[in-house]
């Protein structure tokens, strides 16, 4: 796994965001993939996240949250995670994936070539302005960015990534059911790791998927 290091700057500092991008010495492997707390610990983050409206500060920009950066080479975070959650996946010497095979896990979707697919922030980048990174300086917004270290990237088909857009789970949830109790733990991690609020429909359409787990 990828090192953590706190960051300091306007996020909290409780944090454990990923190291920086001149810390990481060789690619990321299949075996790296962050897996989700359990349920019950998804749930004991779910009960100590703060419940507050969305805060729809003027000025967002996926400009304020820079990627893909390098990460390893001449890689960065989108072919790293293309690498990662492909399977007989190469690489050229730009480090672009030429082959592999993948499944999104939102839908099911098979793809055999890279530009069906989309990276996905499971938190997407605007819905974190809107619940607390807006207050964040720039380093902090490209660490949540580029997150390798825990459950925030994933490569999805682009139609479902396009269907999620920016939404929350109270608006969307990934249309294959059996994978919604990952997507919430994934969700609410990613939350409590970064310290960002979560609003009562939010809150309650968690609470719903987190059922599902069992």
């Amino acid at each position: 796994m990828l090192a953590t290091a706190g960051l300091t700057g306007t996020a909290p500092s409780s944090w454990a965001a990923p190291s920086t991008p001149s810390s990481v010495t060789a690619p990321v492997s299949a075996t790296d993939l962050p897996e989700p707390p359990s349920a019950e610990e998804a749930q004991a983050e779910l009960d100590e996240l703060t419940i507050a409206p969305e805060d729809d500060v003027p000025g967002y920009s996926r400009a304020k949250f820079p990627h893909w950066i390098t990460q390893h080479g001449t890689c960065d975070t989108r072919e790293a995670v293309l690498q990662r959650d492909g399977t007989d996946t190469a690489q050229d010497d730009q480090c672009r994936a030429v082959s592999g095979h993948w499944v999104s896990p939102y839908d099911g979707v098979t793809a055999d070539a890279a530009a069906q697919l989309d990276i996905d922030h499971v938190v997407p980048l605007k819905e974190a302005w809107r619940s607390g990174a807006s207050q964040w300086g720039t380093e902090d917004r490209r660490a949540f960015a580029n997150d390798l270290t825990h459950a925030q990237l994933v490569a999805v088909s682009a139609r479902s990534n396009r269907s999620k857009s920016d939404k929350d789970p109270a608006s969307w949830q990934p249309p294959l059911a059996s994978y919604r109790c990952t997507y919430s733990r994934a969700w609410i991690s990613v939350k409590h790791v970064y310290g960002l609020t979560v609003d009562t429909d939010e809150h309650s359409a968690l609470e719903g998927m987190l059922a599902t787990c069992t």
